[in-house]
């Protein structure tokens, strides 16, 4: 199996599976001398982990990061990074492979059940394989390496949408997400989320979600204007996270409504002697390079697709039948994707911030 590597300069390649021993990654390509600890990557990771609260899967997974290469510790007593490929390991604890004995003839209707079959002729039914969104700890933890590369780069992420039921972009406060289990700015809107999702959780459904992601500290002229823009890069990652099925840059669909005198971002010259945008309708990128403001980007989740509903499938011998997925998972997916699409930009913004310094200095 090929494509497991994603990157230029700044190199992600992951391993493992839902149900295996362990998964993790190796980082190539960061810079050395960054102060660098399992400490500063946990964080990440365990916004991200499983079974932080009833509203995602009960599966309990400490998510306990090992930094196995990649780092030394200094004279002055800091552990730091020396530039050679830094090693990753998140152990698995917590498989429940009987869960899906099943179904292990069955081909899960959304899932990459039938696809995975039909290109290696094998497929690891026990939560998915590689195709799990397990294997996006490995993700997260690459992020929040990337997230050191860049000098005062900051990346946030927020669910915007639930279903059909969007946040009021009036009431945002970033301080909101960290006190509601799901990463939502509108405390309004999130107590509303958890009458909504508990209906949908106990129904044995799912539902899909809008997430956005704001990196700032982003420096002007990041990418290329033709086969390196770094929108497109940046959608390319977001569309590699499991469920992802849309991504918009800035205003993005919207902008199709506007007129041109609407959706041009204006300028003027900041007291700071720099140029100043007067809106962010690019969502920080012109031409595929980066103009110094906040870049934004939002990606659609489509729901889950293990839910307790009887759906029509086939087997492998292509006998037609019925199918409902026991087991641990998501209600809404879209929850814990929030810190990957952080991860993702992060990374694509480290990888392009290196290429920029190797060309221009």
């Amino acid at each position: 199996m090929s494509h497991n590597t994603f990157g230029h300069l700044f190199r992600v390649t992951t391993f493992g599976e839902s149900h295996g021993v362990a998964l993790g990654c190796v980082v190539d390509g960061c810079p050395p001398l960054i102060p660098l600890t399992a400490e500063d990557i946990q964080a990440d990771l365990d916004r991200r982990k499983p079974g932080t609260s009833r509203f995602t899967t009960q599966r309990r997974e400490p998510d306990e990061v090992k930094i196995l290469s990649g780092v030394m510790t200094n004279d002055e007593g800091v552990q730091v990074t020396t530039g050679t490929p830094i090693a990753l390991v998140i152990e698995n604890t917590d498989q429940r492979s009987k869960d899906y004995s099943d179904i292990k003839d069955k081909f899960r209707p959304g899932h990459a059940d039938f696809t995975y079959e039909a290109k290696y002729g094998i497929r690891d039914y026990r939560g998915g394989g590689r195709a799990s969104a397990r294997e996006t700890a490995a993700r997260v933890a690459a992020g929040a390496i990337a997230r050191k590369v860049v000098p005062g780069l900051t990346v946030r992420g927020a669910l915007v949408q639930m279903g059909p039921h969007a946040i009021d972009r009036d009431k945002w406060d970033w301080d909101e997400i960290g006190n509601n289990p799901f990463f939502c700015p509108d405390a309004e809107k999130a107590k509303f989320f958890e009458t909504y999702l508990d209906g949908i959780r106990k129904s044995g459904s799912s539902i899909g979600a809008v997430l956005e992601v704001v990196a700032e500290g982003v420096p002007a002229g990041l990418g290329a204007p033709i086969y390196a823009k770094l929108d497109a890069e940046i959608a390319a990652a977001l569309m590699g996270i499991n469920a992802v099925k849309g991504v918009e840059i800035g205003t993005g669909f919207a902008a199709a409504a506007l007129t041109g005198e609407e959706n041009a971002d204006e300028l003027r010259m900041g007291n700071d002697g720099k140029p100043l945008f007067l809106s962010n309708h690019a969502g920080g990128i012109l031409g595929g390079i980066s103009t110094g403001q906040p870049v934004v980007a939002r990606f659609a989740v489509k729901p889950t697709s293990s839910i307790l509903t009887p759906r029509l499938t086939i087997d492998k011998k292509g006998g037609e039948t019925d199918i409902l997925t026991k087991g641990r998972h998501d209600p809404c997916v879209g929850i814990r994707a929030v810190p990957v699409g952080e991860a993702m930009v992060a990374c694509v913004i480290a990888d392009h911030y290196l290429r920029h310094r190797g060309q221009n200095g």
